[in-house]
């Protein structure tokens, strides 16, 4: 059911100055390009200036320097993106499942659930499991022995829990993720071969971590894989076994972390960024998109690498030691030119 509310309240609600009608209706949000009466629109990028003035929206959220250039009503804020990302919640069309386990669902007898939980068509809920109040849980979904789902968790169709794996309070998986499933461990047998390691660690997430559609979590081989609080992973990131991310680290799609690696608290990961295994990542550090991390960083900023032509492994270390050298070859060759230069012609 779709509800409006008054801009007076969305302004108490986000703190925000109002300029305008307070008693004006909104419906919903959209871009200043193409909101309409009775839609709340947002200017953060300033790339996007250009269209205020010929917004048709019923009020836009920006910043106090672009103010005058409202055609009509405003919330002035001094972080206009995060506003519209606190406003979003209140014009979400996610569906609500309410509370009841489907008939269709399998709950093992040894499983402890709270009341309050939604479980949906075909989920299972092996032994010793434990969810906690306010949990919702999609169709198709599968949660191992002895897992835990903390307080509000959400898991949305077809998402794999595997056994010893927690999750903190107000965790958001989405669709297709798998939490748990076994790390990339195998030892050469000597017959050209591989022994499988088996992995007998766990998966421990924190509260209010979200989880991209398709990502893998591996457990741990020895002890837990360990995802702090507030980690936001989109989709298709892959995590390996006995890594450890820390608070309010983002990961972008296709990025992915090898085994054993720390990435700090506040770090990005860009799309398609990469930690080789057995490194440490210190706090706020940013890899760019592609970026290939293969040694540790220390220094907290931003760090990029450079995607070389393809050739054999030992020419590419070899090439990537001189690419770190070129400023400063480029310096002694400026260098040598300028005192040429100087020097008179005989």
């Amino acid at each position: 059911m779709k509800r409006d509310y008054s801009l007076a309240d969305i302004a108490e609600f986000l703190g925000a100055e109002l300029r305008g009608d307070g008693s004006a209706r909104i419906a919903g949000l959209n871009t200043l390009e193409h909101a309409g009466p009775g839609e709340l629109a947002f200017l953060a990028n300033p790339k996007y200036a250009g269209q205020l003035s010929e917004t048709r929206a019923e009020a836009v959220i920006l910043s106090a320097d672009q103010a005058a250039a409202a055609p009509g009503s405003c919330l002035i804020m001094s972080n206009p993106y995060l506003g519209y990302a606190k406003i979003s919640a209140w014009f979400t069309t996610a569906s609500c499942q309410g509370v009841g386990i489907h008939p269709s669902a399998v709950i093992h007898a040894n499983a402890m659930v709270k009341d309050d939980v939604y479980i949906g068509p075909n989920a299972v809920v092996e032994s010793g499991a434990k969810i906690e109040s306010g949990c919702s849980i999609g169709a198709n979904c599968f949660i191992g022995a002895d897992s835990v789902l903390g307080e509000n968790c959400q898991l949305a169709a077809n998402v794999s829990i595997y056994h010893d794996v927690v999750l903190g309070s107000r965790v958001l998986v989405h669709s297709g993720a798998v939490i748990g499933a076994d790390g990339f461990g195998f030892a050469p047998n000597g017959q050209g071969g591989w022994q499988k390691i088996h992995q007998i660690g766990g998966v421990r997430l924190g509260d209010d971590v979200e989880v991209g559609a398709c990502t893998t979590i591996d457990r741990g081989a020895l002890g837990d894989t360990l995802i702090g609080n507030m980690v936001i992973i989109d989709n298709h990131v892959q995590i390996a076994h006995n890594c450890v991310i820390g608070d309010n680290t983002a990961m972008a799609a296709f990025s992915a972390i090898a085994g054993s690696s720390v990435l700090g608290r506040n770090c990005i990961l860009g799309g398609n960024a990469c930690v080789v295994g057995h490194v440490q990542i210190c706090d706020n550090v940013m890899l760019t998109a592609k970026t290939l991390a293969t040694k540790s960083i220390s220094q907290p900023g931003s760090y990029s690498s450079i995607v070389t032509p393809l050739m054999t492994t030992a020419e590419w270390r070899k090439n990537s030691v001189r690419i770190g050298q070129l400023d400063s070859m480029a310096k002694r060759i400026k260098a040598v030119e300028s005192n040429r230069s100087a020097k008179p012609e005989k």
